[in-house]
């Protein structure tokens, strides 16, 4: 298990060595391949690998399927996409990559409050330098964004570990913040301390995730990284920070506490849809738009906990459908800027024609993103809605429901005119097309999501389901 967290660590020191610009971005997709495939065995073997400080249950077994395939898809796409940017270093650029990767790994083997807290804000400071690749003045400052907002919620989730390590201490109770510990005492913690280190844990990581309100930092941070980091950040941030507030959600639930924390998971959902929703109506910006359709998603999973029972099975679904359409539709997202040279959906008119299989993915994935049949996000999305009518909570299903076709017609109304039609603008960058390693890791994302949209196999349904019943442990 820990091997996993060998890999990047040599080959980002080798990333600061390697002379070569050309080749050194080779090492991207060695290290995420090789992660995805010790990483596999890991999530489908039956047995629970048990530990103090490290350890893999359901839910980081998902969190890591997500993170190490999603790694390995943009890391193939990474090598062909900066040997097309000979004019930029990336000598930092692929060594930050690697380490945000073992960020990343280390959050989902972590089974100490301390030890995710630190790996996740080391996600900040290693994506950091990503998102500033191109800089430019957009740039530097949606890095400066990203870290200020970013930093300033990370230390409310430390306020909120303190807290719910107090609502032990408070009871007499010696506590190591350990899990496991934190699970078994869960009946003796305090429940007014553990309801308020719940709260700032959630604003905490939720920055993080990109939950509204907390979500200023997306817009400016999607909408200048490269597509590939767009991707990470979209894909497999987002899930690492969601596995830090479910943390959170699985000790109020040992406490008897799951009420609270579901209301709280429903008030952020709901408006983070609602936000986007509004915001994704004539969006310009094709990551922009993005971004927004991020903070809808993760909304959607702050629903589905929030609601419960198999609301809550579709929420884990949702996570992994989420991570793999949203990192296609990225990769896709750079192909047409290179392509186009801008990201104004104004400036883009038939991509199908300039980049045929960009173009076709991208309205594809737009296909997929909105929930349309017959992709996974169709699954989980109904799963979530179905949760919500079976368990009494119509308004919420309602709600739902008319958001999101919302967020349909707001998408549809930029992306289609984008990807349908004739090309009328001349070619800007006449070196780009599509290329084997900029088109099939987003073709690979998205034919994971439409198959399981078809059939989901028996190991994925496990997986989700016991991801699931760790978010609904009563005392």
């Amino acid at each position: 298990m820990l091997s996993l967290l060998i890999i990047p660590l040599p080959l980002a020191l080798l990333a600061l060595l390697i002379p070569s610009n050309r080749w050194r971005p080779l090492l991207l997709p060695v290290a995420g391949l090789a992660c995805a495939a010790l990483a596999l065995p890991l999530v489908f073997s039956s047995q629970l690998v048990v530990g103090h400080w490290f350890s893999l249950d359901p839910l980081g077994k998902l969190v890591l399927l997500v993170v190490s395939l999603l790694f390995a898809g943009c890391g193939c796409y990474g090598f062909g996409y900066l040997r097309m940017r000979p004019e930029r270093d990336n000598r930092v650029f692929v060594a930050s990559m690697l380490m945000f990767l073992f960020s990343m790994l280390l959050a989902t083997l972590s089974r100490h409050l301390g030890l995710l807290w630190v790996a996740i804000e080391a996600t900040t400071l290693f994506s950091a330098p990503l998102i500033y690749f191109n800089r430019n003045r957009h740039s530097i400052e949606a890095t400066w964004k990203y870290l200020l907002i970013c930093s300033v919620g990370i230390a409310l989730a430390m306020l909120g570990i303190f807290a719910i390590a107090y609502a032990a201490v408070n009871q007499g109770v010696p506590v190591d913040l350990q899990l496991v510990t934190l699970l078994q005492l869960g009946p003796k913690l305090s429940h007014p301390w553990l309801q308020a280190g719940f709260i700032f844990l959630l604003i905490g990581f939720g920055t993080k995730m990109g939950l509204a309100p907390m979500h200023t930092w997306k817009p400016d941070t999607y909408g200048e990284a490269p597509g590939m980091v767009g991707a990470l950040l979209a894909g497999g941030l987002t899930s690492v920070a969601f596995l830090g507030v479910m943390r959170g959600v699985q000790v109020m639930a040992a406490a008897g506490l799951m009420q609270s924390a579901q209301r709280s998971l429903l008030i952020l959902g709901l408006l983070s849809v609602a936000l986007a929703a509004v915001f994704m109506v004539r969006q310009p910006d094709i990551k922009r738009l993005l971004a927004y359709s991020s903070i809808e998603h993760m909304g959607i999973l702050a629903i589905g906990v929030g609601i419960g029972g198999a609301a809550t099975f579709g929420a884990m679904f949702h996570l992994l459908n989420n991570a793999f359409t949203k990192g296609s539709l990225f990769l896709c997202a750079g192909n047409l800027q290179r392509a186009f040279d801008s990201k104004q959906l104004d400036q883009v008119h038939g991509a199908i024609e300039r980049v045929p299989a960009s173009g076709t993915l991208l309205l594809l994935g737009f296909l997929a993103i909105t929930g349309s049949p017959p992709f996974g996000l169709f699954q989980s999305e109904f799963s979530i809605l179905r949760g919500a009518f079976s368990l009494h909570q119509a308004g919420i299903g309602i709600a739902l429901l008319l958001l999101l076709g919302l967020v349909f017609i707001g998408m549809a109304g930029t992306l289609l005119p984008a990807t349908l039609g004739r090309s009328t603008a001349p070619v800007q960058k006449k070196s780009f097309g599509d290329t084997p390693l900029t088109v099939l890791p987003p073709l690979l994302l998205l034919a994971v999501i439409l198959l399981l949209g078809l059939f989901l196999p028996e190991p994925l349904h496990r997986l989700f389901n016991g991801a699931a019943a760790l978010l609904e442990v009563q005392p």
